[in-house]
C-alpha cells in the first residue's frame, strides 16, 4: 500500500454521517458552436445543480494528471483514492466482476467489442451498430459451444451489455501483458495479439487461435462477425473501502464495468437496474446500511463518443431532475458531483481535458461569483483550484469529519 493511503487509513475514523459520489461518465467537454459556444454541461438546463454551485465548492480534477487521457479504469480508480498509475487493471478483470464472473489465480480475461469488417479484413465498425444485449449474448453462446478450449487452456466466453462481452483463459503459466488488439479506428485491421513477456507470448499464441475461430464462426454475419479485444488482466485486489477508510460503501450503477471495479475495491454493488428511476429505487434501499454511495451515470460518456452533444445535454437534464432531487432529499454530509475523465462531443474519444468537480457540504467554501454555475468554466475558477483525482477521496472525508488529526 502506498505510504498516502497508509495515512489516511490511520486518520480515518468510522461515523454516521454519509457521502454521495455522483459520478456522470465521460462529464467534461469542450466548447461547440452548435450549442453557443458552451459545453453540454454548461448548456444544460438543470436547476438543482446550480442552486448546489452556489453553495459549494469548484474545481477541477486530472484523472491521472495533466495532458494524460485515462481509460474508464484509470478515472474511476483515482476517485476512489487509488493511484491509477500504480494499478494497471485491464477491463476484462474489471467486466468480468461486474457480471459476477469467478475468477482463478490463472486467469487472463479480456473484454472484447463485437465489430464489422469487411471482406478484406478492415475494420468498418467498432461497435458493430451497438448491437442489443439479447442479440450479443445469443452470440457470445455461439462461440462459447464453438471454442470452449485453446491448446490445453480453458475458453469462457460471457456476455457483458450491448455490443460488449468478456472472454476468460484460463490455464497456469499465462500472463497478461498484451496491447490490445483494437485499432481504436475503422479502416484498418485488426491488430496482431502480442505478448510483452514470455508468460504473456503463451497467452497471444492462445488468443491468436481464439479470434481465427472466433472469425470461422460468426463469418455468416453481415455485421458483428468478429470481435475486438481490449483490457487483457489478471486478478489485482486493491485495499478496499472499508480497510482504507472505515466506509460501508455501495455501488450504484447500471454498467456491468464500474459495477467491476466497485467490486474490486470492497464495495457492496445493488441491482441498480437500467433506469435513473431505478437507482432512485436502490438509493433508497441502501441508504439505511451504508455511509458512501457510489452512483454512476453511463450515457454522458456514450453521447459524447458518438459525438452527439445535445443528447449528453438531455442526460445532465434528466439527471438533475430524477436522481438529483431524491439525493438532496436524504442531505447527505457530503455530496460530491464530478467525472471519471472527459469525452469531448468534437472528438467522439477520451481526453486529456480536466473534468468539472463540485463538493457540497456545510464546510465546503462557495464561490464568490453571484452566478455560480456547475460547469467547465466556473468550475476553473473555483476555490477547490485543479488537483488530481486521487486526492478526491482525503477531501470528502475530512467535509464529512471522518478525518482525525495528523501529527501532535
Amino acid at each position: 500500500m502506498e505510504p498516502r493511503l497508509e495515512i489516511i487509513a490511520q486518520l480515518a475514523s468510522e461515523t454516521p454521517s454519509k457521502i454521495v459520489l455522483l459520478v456522470f461518465d465521460g462529464l467534461g467537454d469542450v466548447p461547440l458552436a452548435e450549442l453557443g459556444g458552451m459545453t453540454p454541461l454548461e448548456a444544460a438546463r438543470k436547476p438543482n445543480l446550480k442552486t448546489l454551485a452556489a453553495a459549494s465548492s469548484l474545481g477541477l480534477i486530472d484523472p491521472v494528471f495533466p495532458g494524460v487521457t485515462p481509460g474508464s479504469g484509470p478515472g474511476h480508480l483515482g476517485l476512489f483514492g487509488y493511484e491509477p498509475t500504480a494499478y494497471e487493471i485491464g477491463r476484462g478483470l474489471i467486466e468480468g466482476l461486474g457480471i459476477g464472473f469467478a475468477f482463478s489465480g490463472d486467469d487472463v480475461a479480456s473484454r472484447f467489442n463485437f465489430a464489422t469488417m469487411d471482406e478484406a479484413g478492415t475494420i468498418t465498425d467498432r461497435r458493430a451498430g451497438r448491437i442489443g444485449s439479447e442479440e450479443a449474448a445469443g452470440l457470445c453462446a455461439r462461440l462459447q459451444e464453438a471454442i470452449p478450449e485453446i491448446d490445453g487452456a480453458r475458453v469462457f466466453v460471457r456476455a457483458v451489455k450491448e455490443h460488449r462481452g468478456v472472454a476468460v483463459f484460463r490455464k497456469a503459466g499465462l500472463g497478461g501483458s498484451l496491447p490490445d488488439t483494437d485499432p481504436q479506428k475503422t479502416g484498418v485491421p485488426q491488430l496482431e495479439p502480442v505478448g510483452l513477456d514470455d508468460r504473456s507470448k503463451a497467452t497471444a499464441a492462445v488468443v491468436r487461435t481464439f479470434l481465427r475461430r472466433a472469425n470461422e464462426v460468426l463469418r455468416d454475419r453481415r455485421t458483428a462477425n468478429t470481435v475486438l479485444m481490449r483490457g487483457f488482466s489478471t486478478y489485482l485486489p486493491l485495499p478496499s473501502f472499508l480497510d482504507l477508510y472505515k466506509l460501508r460503501a455501495c455501488a450504484i450503477a447500471t454498467y456491468p464495468m464500474y459495477r467491476g471495479l466497485a467490486s474490486l475495491a470492497g464495495m457492496e454493488v445493488v441491482a441498480a437496474g437500467e433506469t435513473l428511476e431505478d437507482e432512485v429505487r436502490a438509493l433508497e434501499k441502501a441508504w439505511d446500511s451504508h455511509t458512501f454511495f457510489f452512483i454512476h451515470v453511463k450515457k454522458t460518456d456514450s453521447y459524447g463518443e458518438d459525438g452527439n452533444a445535445r443528447g449528453k445535454t438531455s442526460v445532465i437534464e434528466e439527471t438533475d431532475r430524477i436522481l438529483l432531487p431524491a439525493i438532496l432529499e436524504k442531505r447527505p454530509a457530503v455530496l460530491c458531483v464530478t467525472g471519471d475523465h472527459s469525452t469531448p462531443c468534437a472528438l467522439k474519444a477520451h481526453s486529456w481535458h480536466p473534468v468539472p468537480l463540485m463538493i457540497h457540504s456545510v464546510s465546503a467554501i462557495p464561490s464568490a461569483e453571484a452566478d455560480a454555475d456547475f460547469g467547465e468554466r466556473h468550475c476553473a475558477r473555483g476555490s477547490l483550484g485543479r488537483l488530481r483525482a486521487k486526492y478526491l477521496m482525503p477531501l470528502l472525508l475530512s467535509h464529512a469529519g471522518k478525518l482525525v488529526k495528523f501529527g501532535a
